[in-house]
């Protein structure tokens, strides 16, 4: 299906690895022009140059809880592209930890990049969308801002907070023309979800395989989601084929029950006996 982007000027916060790579790469193939940030300079130039170079794509080095690094990457896109029509926030991440274990400095760093991060792109990008009467915000988000697990603390806050200032957005900018939608998905094959088995397998005193074994064991398809799959829905979210999407929240999580996760691996069949 064409999803009629071409052309299109598409802003990506943390989109040099991950689930942010993986949106670019997929938007660059519908003939979008894109412009990517991240933190590490040398990551987000081999991602500039695997995703085909400079005539399509530019990537800007910045860090989401500088407000000033917004402000000069958006300008920057501007400056190349001359409008943005989409955003798409995916700088962010967050400490996996038990709350008698998580710092301070961790609570923060949580919500000042999580959250104000996303806060702060919106912030930049949104006058320049009103002054053109258009434009489709996607927010990046986890299911775990729905489906709260107390092993995912500081992500749970940030993301409920993104959850909620995404449909504040989406109220006061739909009569301007603007869209804007979360996605939210579980856990996916990335370098962050392999932290998260790491602190949750820590947290539950058993190894990294058997975190790995629990996780998979709470989703219903029975295997962790990939950075395409997300990336097929934050497209679509983006595109005009979802043009009367407007303050929804869509989990990417295939159908997972966090609970399941505290179920010992041994007791499973027990478990599912008994709810037959």
């Amino acid at each position: 299906m064409d999803l009629g982007l071409k052309d299109q000027v598409v802003f990506i916060t943390g989109a040099s690895r991950g689930i942010g790579r993986a949106t670019a790469e997929l938007l660059v193939e519908e003939g979008c022009n894109v412009a990517i940030t991240g933190r590490d300079e040398d990551t987000l130039r081999r991602a500039v140059d695997e995703l085909g170079g400079e005539d399509h794509v530019i990537g800007v080095q910045g860090d989401m809880t500088k407000p000033e690094d917004i402000e000069r990457a958006v300008n920057q896109t501007i400056e190349r592209f001359g409008q943005i029509d989409v955003l798409v926030t995916c700088a962010g991440s967050s400490p996996g930890g038990l709350l008698e274990n998580l710092t301070e400095d961790e609570w923060f760093g949580s919500l000042n990049l999580k959250f104000m991060g996303y806060v702060r792109s919106c912030r930049a990008v949104l006058p320049h969308m009103v002054d053109r009467g258009s434009g489709a915000i996607v927010l990046v988000v986890g299911n775990d801002g729905l489906k709260p697990s107390y092993w995912e603390m500081t992500a749970g806050a940030a993301n409920a907070a993104d959850i909620n200032f995404a449909s504040s957005l989406a109220e006061q900018y739909g009569p301007k023309g603007i869209r804007v939608n979360t996605v939210n998905p579980g856990p996916v094959d990335t370098d962050r979800w392999d932290t998260l088995e790491k602190a949750f397998a820590r947290d539950k005193g058993c190894d990294q395989q058997t975190a790995h074994e629990l996780a998979v064991g709470s989703i219903p398809l029975g295997r962790i989601c990939t950075p395409q799959e997300v990336a097929n829905v934050v497209a679509f979210l983006a595109s005009p084929r979802a043009s009367f999407l407007n303050g929804a929240h869509i989990p990417i999580d295939g159908g997972q029950r966090k609970g399941l996760m505290d179920i010992p691996l041994g007791d499973r069949a027990t478990a599912g006996a008994a709810g037959d």
